[in-house]
């Protein structure tokens, strides 16, 4: 019996070894949650129950418990490096056919061939889906989707306003507006451009000719080209016919060179119609009352000069909150949102189902994930450009080693022990 409970022993120790070992190797490991051996006695019984002089039986192997206590924050340069700061585990579905969910602390990700951000197993990343100002607008586990980034260069807006605000000199010269020739500059007083838009992301450049039409009134005409490089009139719907028909508005300030009002009001363009294949009813809308117009007199100035059409971009960079919203940057100043991180957490992350890869999967033990968003509840923070390193403690771990080392020898020796003692035995005549 002795040879036995020395036996358990040097299992257990054995085990030790093993899982102190395992903590040791994995010392580098990004996400890597250290083990920790529990064991437990074995109590012999007779048949009439135990009794004061009963001896135990050894030992053996409870459990190999993960501790899932905060590794340290390694910063790194890469967006897509990820960490919790707290509590909770990233979500990933193993591949397009398996989508059953998986979970780890272990945020190296990168993106595949088809735009997906992945972690090196090739698991996608899940997110929860949110509107254009980055709120979830589902977070159950089965409403989360991958994180794709776009693969087009951005879509292209065109371009329906434009925000105008100017300084026209109040001691300019008077002219005719029916003598206008965007040719000639002494048919005008002032002129400035700015580039539009149209609805398949090419740009025009489109000026606008300022001619003093009498005192406090000045007409305004516009133009520009079409694909073939030619001048194209662009008219203003219910303007004022001038020169060659083209129909121009007209701004109106009071004698403290305030903006009074524009004819027609609003100034809305007739449909434009650039030859290239694009929408032939865009139309412009130029707000001057509202950005600052005046007639002082000073020289010509612009203040304002904004339009909202953006032409195609090409991704440039991805943000990610705290809270965990990843947005995508592109060239042409456009921000898209393309989903919120989701977070699980576990009643008991003990029982969770070790999988390999520094991954999980939920058990009856652990029991059913709870899922959320970074900030919220009990949830942590998620840290871009950092990586949660390994929680061994190695210098722990060293010290363990050597208690385990110790301990199989002593087990050893009572083997030892046990066998001089069972050989004098046999040798008693």
């Amino acid at each position: 019996m002795s040879f036995n409970t020395a036996l358990s022993g040097l299992n257990a120790a054995q085990a030790d070894l093993n899982v102190t070992a395992n903590n040791i190797a994995n010392v580098s490991t990004t996400g890597f949650k250290e083990s920790r051996t529990e064991f437990a006695d074995i109590f012999s019984t007779t048949s009439f129950g135990s009794s004061g002089t009963t001896i135990g039986n050894g030992v053996l192997l409870a459990n190999v418990a993960q501790q899932f206590n905060q590794g340290n924050l390694e910063f790194t340069s890469n967006t897509l490096d990820l960490a919790v700061s707290g509590e909770g585990f990233f979500v990933l579905s193993p591949s397009e056919s398996n989508n059953n969910a998986i979970f780890t602390r272990n945020g190296e990700m990168g993106v595949d061939s088809n735009g997906f951000v992945v972690n090196n197993a090739g698991a996608r990343l899940q997110v929860f889906p949110v509107n254009a100002d980055g709120t979830v607008t589902a977070t159950s586990l089965s409403s989360t989707i991958p994180l794709q980034l776009p693969q087009t260069a951005g879509v292209p807006t065109v371009t329906s306003l434009v925000d105008i605000g100017v300084n026209l000199p109040a001691n300019a010269a008077n002219l005719d507006p029916l003598a206008f020739d965007p040719q000639q500059t002494s048919t005008f007083n002032s002129s400035t451009s700015l580039t539009v838009f149209d609805s398949l992301g090419e740009s025009h450049v489109v000026t606008a000719y300022y001619v003093k039409v009498a005192d406090n009134q000045w007409g305004t005409y516009y133009n520009t080209t079409d694909a073939n490089g030619a001048t194209l009139p662009i008219d203003i719907a219910g303007g004022t016919a001038g020169a060659g028909g083209q129909l121009y508005h007209l701004t109106n300030f009071d004698n403290t060179g305030s903006f009074v009002s524009n004819t027609p009001d609003p100034i809305v363009t007739t449909a434009i119609d650039f030859l290239n294949g694009s929408d032939p009813t865009q139309t412009l809308n130029f707000n001057y009352g509202n950005n600052g117009t005046t007639q002082f007199s000073s020289a010509f100035t612009v203040n304002v000069l904004n339009q909202n059409g953006f032409p195609i971009g090409r991704l440039t960079g991805v943000e990610i909150s705290d809270t965990g919203v990843v947005r995508a940057n592109f060239s042409n100043g456009q921000t898209t949102a393309l989903g919120k991180i989701a977070l699980a957490r576990f009643q008991n992350a003990q029982g969770l189902s070790q999988i390999g890869n520094n991954s999980w999967e939920d058990s009856i033990d652990s029991g059913s994930p709870l899922v959320g968003e970074a900030l919220t509840s009990s949830f942590g923070q998620v840290r871009a450009g950092a990586l949660e390193v390994s929680n061994v403690d190695l210098t722990a771990q060293l010290v363990n080693l050597i208690s385990a080392q110790r301990n199989f020898q002593a087990n050893a020796k009572s083997i030892e022990t046990n066998n001089t003692v069972t050989q004098a035995i046999i040798n008693i005549r």
